[in-house]
């Protein structure tokens, strides 16, 4: 669709809820105004891209009322309705002749996640040093728990095989024994009851992270 054959089908749908709407007024590519209320703004485009949402906030300066309108996104309708909702716009998705209204402008207030801050700071104080990036990497995520598997890894390559709670009184690791039985890396193996050794993936583990290991 172009953008000239987005306004006919936007108009209809403004007019058919009592607005009088015109086309390209100003900057704007829609006006539309009821009575005493504040003026709706509608801005079209043939995709969700970032020129309309450059658009859609300069009009926030005119009225709280914006809507962007477009034909299906191409993206996920729901991230771009968050996105919308972010920022409070409205949102209009055009099919020919009809529009649908999937949002109404709204200011956002974004509600707090108490247990996901909970986490990030629980995270943040268990990791020792930095041993990540900041970026994409071909190596696994250092996280504290990877760590703590890592001071097992440690400790079995020095040692050998060694009974959980030996493992645990030297590496100071609170959850050896999960650790080790659940064994989400396929690090250990367990050679008898209460004793763990290192499998190949736990040697090679201990020469891959050979930098998170000398300071842990």
């Amino acid at each position: 669709m172009l953008e000239t054959e987005l306004y006919l089908p936007v108009k209809r749908f403004l007019e058919t809820q009592g607005y009088e709407v015109k086309a390209e007024i100003g900057d704007c590519d829609v006006l539309a105004l009821r009575g005493d209320e504040p003026p709706v703004i509608v801005e079209l485009k043939t995709s969700f891209n970032l020129q309309l949402l450059f658009q859609g906030i300069d009009r926030q300066a005119v009225t709280d009322a914006v809507y962007l309108a477009v034909p299906q996104p191409k993206q996920y309708l729901a991230d771009v309705l968050r996105l919308c909702k972010r920022l409070g716009f409205g949102l209009l998705v055009v099919n020919k002749e009809w529009v649908e209204a999937h949002l109404d402008p709204v200011s956002y207030q974004p509600r707090k996640n108490p247990r996901r801050k909970s986490l990030l700071l629980k995270e943040f104080q268990r990791r020792v040093g930095d041993p990540n990036s900041g970026g994409t990497s071909k190596r696994p995520l250092v996280t504290a728990y990877r760590q703590d598997a890592l001071r097992c890894v440690k400790f079995l390559e020095a040692r050998g095989a060694s009974k959980v709670s030996e493992i645990a009184l030297n590496t100071k690791v609170e959850r050896t024994a999960a650790i080790l039985r659940s064994d989400v890396y396929g690090w250990f193996v367990k050679t008898e009851r209460g004793i763990y050794t290192l499998s190949s993936k736990g040697e090679a583990a201990f020469k891959v992270f050979a930098d998170v290991v000398k300071v842990i």
